[in-house]
């Protein structure tokens, strides 16, 4: 069998942590940041885990991770 490639997008994005969940960064903090409180602003810097429907196809595109 040949390898299998690594999703290059999501390589960048996304990591698998020890226990074997996904962790990726939140949205919304790129630009257009003046009306956002900074409270708000402020949760969103914090990273947070991908839901566990959606793990099993994340870690198909991270077969390696």
């Amino acid at each position: 069998m040949p390898k299998i490639k690594t999703h290059s997008s999501s390589k960048k994005r996304l990591s698998v942590t020890g226990t074997g969940k996904v962790k990726k960064n939140v949205a919304n903090r790129a630009h257009k940041l003046t009306h956002k409180s900074a409270k708000r602003k402020m949760s969103l810097k914090q990273s947070s885990y991908v839901d566990g429907a959606n793990s099993s196809a994340v870690k198909k595109l991270l077969p390696y991770k």
